[in-house]
């Protein structure tokens, strides 16, 4: 139906993520319409992305450097490494502007059934990081769904050993009520969490 060119584009369009094929057809109709000065910017920032963009030793950001802008950082707090799933859950993080600790990417988050278990996580690297350094608080903060709780109760329970000695913390993000929004629209599990983590007024 189309030539081997433009299928080749819709296909490869389609393999990302939240991207069907009809979206992949109107995806590649647009860049198609473009002249080649406003389209060749695009496949050199994908060429230039791949070529300078890496992950961090240490924590596995995002990085152009060795080391991510975070992990350079001294003035951040040492003694605190919070877990997210993915790069773009640090800047969701970050924009808070409550949190100065370091933070450990895992690259996702366990699920067995879609053959993602704990060697396919950079987990081994998060638990040699905890143990080789001095560290007080580990903040489990991947998404609140099933695989998010699976990941935080493994990474619990490697790491109960070390929280012995009282020096190590196993904290998770509260979860709860939105800003703005009334009891009478949540859900049962919302509401019981809000509950269970409330705190002092």
């Amino acid at each position: 139906m189309y030539s081997p060119a433009v299928q080749k584009l819709i296909d490869e369009l389609s393999k990302l993520p939240g991207v069907g094929p009809k979206t992949a057809q109107r995806l590649a109709y647009h860049l198609l319409k473009l002249s080649p000065e406003e389209a060749l910017p695009l496949a050199q920032a994908l060429i230039d992305v791949k070529d300078t963009v890496h992950f961090c030793t240490s924590c596995f950001n995002l990085t152009e450097q060795e080391l991510c802008s975070i992990c350079q950082d001294a003035g951040r707090d040492s003694t605190a490494i919070c877990v997210v799933e993915e790069p773009g859950d640090i800047i969701s993080i970050e924009r808070t502007h409550e949190y100065r600790g370091l933070y450990h990417v895992l690259g996702g988050a366990l699920s067995p059934l879609d053959g993602i278990g704990p060697q396919k996580l950079r987990l081994a690297e998060l638990f040699q990081r905890v143990r080789a350094a001095d560290v007080r608080e580990v903040i489990v903060a991947t998404n609140p769904n099933m695989a998010g709780e699976a990941t935080a109760l493994y990474i619990a329970e490697e790491l109960r050993p070390s929280t012995a000695s009282g020096t190590l913390r196993i904290t998770r993000p509260a979860a709860g009520l939105p800003m703005g929004g009334d009891l009478e629209y949540a859900d049962e599990v919302t509401l019981g969490r809000a509950l269970t983590g409330r705190r002092d007024l």
